[in-house]
């Protein structure tokens, strides 16, 4: 579980603007339960530190959680210097044990709302080097999704999705994926949405 982690924590490109603090979580059984670890990092994020304390708590029913940063094009409309900037946005790096609920029982409303997990196991059965799952949380869609009433926005979105779909590659090349899922909060087909928005830029 913690060898997949370290290869997706290894490939990812921390930001290197960023001056803020980086957070590592870890969480036991489901996500409302008290935090077991929170520590924050200066930058640059010690990649061995993480994965040393993540040893430390290693079991199928952890789901470690690394807050931190990357750099993508953002559109800075300050009035006097209103352009496109490289600038750290908040992005979160995952691994969920085999055995880490994701939907807990004890949330309210939890009965009522129809839940399904981040990640569906594709053989809960097997151990959790096997059963793990990763998880990016990557922000916000609108870095992703032209913004017709910003100037250049097509291309620097692109750049943007390029950085995303570079990282879905590294990984795909290292780590023994079955399957990948591009999920979004609003429950919207992001993959549809994107290839809709970038359909009507080129019209």
């Amino acid at each position: 579980m913690l060898r997949n982690y370290e290869k997706l924590l290894k490939l990812f490109p921390f930001s290197r603007l960023t001056p803020q603090a980086s957070t590592f979580k870890i969480m036991a059984v489901d996500v409302s339960e008290p935090v077991v670890a929170e520590i924050p990092y200066p930058p640059p994020v010690p990649i061995e530190d993480v994965l040393a304390v993540a040893k430390d708590f290693q079991n199928a029913d952890a789901c470690y959680r690394l807050e931190t940063w990357w750099d993508l094009w953002q559109f800075s409309s300050e009035p006097a210097n209103a352009e496109w900037k490289l600038i750290p946005s908040r992005v979160a790096l995952c691994c969920f044990g085999p055995e880490f609920n994701q939907i807990p029982s004890g949330l309210p409303d939890s009965r009522d709302v129809p839940q399904t997990p981040v990640i569906a196991f594709p053989h809960p059965d097997e151990d959790a080097a096997l059963g793990c799952a990763l998880e990016i949380e990557f922000g916000i869609d609108a870095n992703f999704l032209p913004q017709p009433d910003l100037p250049d926005s097509p291309r620097m979105v692109e750049s943007n999705i390029k950085s995303l779909l570079k990282l879905v590659h590294d990984l795909d090349d290292s780590l023994p994926v079955e399957t990948r899922r591009l999920w979004s909060e609003s429950g919207e087909n992001f993959a549809e949405k994107l290839h809709q928005a970038l359909t009507g830029v080129a019209e």
